[in-house]
């Protein structure tokens, strides 16, 4: 590979990139009553020069709201809302995906409908914080003891997954991608830490593997494989679910995925936002391409957590198809540039991640500008 591979353009199912620069999903809090906004059309048209973008994750139902102001594809309002974020990404020449969020336990009950308990597979209480917005500021609290899902209340989550995904190409969007990482409510049903149910759903892989499975296809089945990526982190602590043995997990995963035709598999490697490699949890990332090619998957292979130029350039020589970058693309709007010239690049201000106005969101300047 020549130091341009990164910049050089990509087909994944229906999605022809013009480079294999990702925008990772960041929650940003700022869709108030979970309505996206004009601010927010113009924050992801600002970085439409990513191969993709994939939008901050977005609860496809009330109940999958863990987080204050953040957005959602259930509504109406919501889907017109979205649609001025697509048009403006596709002005600018740019692809835009959207995540399929369902927190599961990572919620409060200020959150949720009725001021009921947030919905896990097990009643467990994650050791975790989540966001409300108190007299106006971004305060993080203590996740609500949440209620273990009934098996009859399933089929309606996945129901949920596929009436959001028909929503997301209403509203312009190119494509989907399943958020089933980062230990929100689909990760929750993976993780032997977090779920301890003993019927359908949980004990064994294939069972603890079912909801993600179902979610997928229902995916599929509406809008095709070929709009549809998944999000995954096999080992990360993110939100308190782990697994004991991820490696045979996921490579059943993998292998159920295959004959799906996805567009993209997404792997947050190592831990989400820490480090790439974790002592006391070895995951073999290499090993897991391999069982899903000889499985017969073909869907691009995203990689995901600290990269760099040389990074990237070296994980699409090993065999990688598409590198999302997260923290970068919030203070670089114009990162794709950036990366070309190797710099500068803007340090982002952390005070401004969740909730706010403009500054901290579209207000980083571009290299024009500076």
């Amino acid at each position: 590979m020549t130091t341009t591979s990164l910049f050089s353009p990509f087909t994944a199912g229906k999605l022809s990139l013009a480079n294999r620069i990702v925008m990772a999903p960041l929650t940003r809090n700022r869709a108030p009553n979970a309505v996206p906004t004009p601010l927010m059309a113009t924050y992801y048209q600002q970085r439409a020069s990513a191969g993709l973008l994939i939008t901050e994750a977005t609860a496809i139902s009330h109940q999958g709201q863990g987080y204050a102001d953040v957005p959602g594809l259930y509504a109406p309002e919501q889907i017109e809302g979205w649609k001025r974020v697509t048009r403006a990404v596709h002005d600018a020449g740019g692809k835009i995906v959207v995540q399929l969020w369902h927190v599961g336990r990572v919620s409060h009950t200020e959150l949720q409908p009725g001021g009921g308990a947030p919905v896990a597979p097990s009643a467990i209480r994650a050791k975790t914080k989540t966001v409300l917005i108190k007299d106006g500021v971004p305060t993080f609290v203590e996740t609500s003891e949440p209620r273990a899902l009934a098996l009859d209340e399933l089929p309606g989550i996945v129901d949920d997954y596929r009436r959001a995904a028909l929503a997301a190409i209403e509203a312009g969007f190119d494509g989907v991608e399943i958020h089933a990482a980062n230990g929100y409510l689909i990760d929750q049903f993976l993780k032997t830490g977090s779920n301890q149910r003993t019927d359908a759903y949980g004990g064994s892989i294939e069972n603890r593997a079912r909801l993600l499975l179902e979610v997928t296809q229902s995916v599929v089945s509406a809008i095709g494989g070929e709009r549809t990526g998944i999000r995954l982190s096999p080992v990360t602590p993110a939100n308190d679910a782990l697994d004991a043995d991820p490696q045979p997990l996921f490579d059943l995963v993998m292998r159920e995925l295959a004959p799906m035709d996805l567009a993209y598999v997404h792997f947050i490697e190592g831990a989400t936002g820490g480090p790439r490699e974790i002592s006391d949890r070895p995951f073999d990332y290499t090993a897991l391409q391999t069982t899903y090619r000889t499985a017969g998957g073909r869907a691009a292979w995203m990689v995901n957590n600290g990269y760099d130029l040389a990074l990237s350039e070296k994980s699409l020589k090993d065999g990688a198809d598409l590198v999302a970058f997260g923290k970068l693309f919030i203070a670089n709007p114009d990162l794709v540039q950036r990366l070309k010239q190797g710099g500068p690049f803007n340090e982002p201000d952390r005070t401004t991640f969740y909730g706010g106005s403009e500054h901290g969101y579209t207000d980083y300047p571009a290299l024009t500008a500076a």
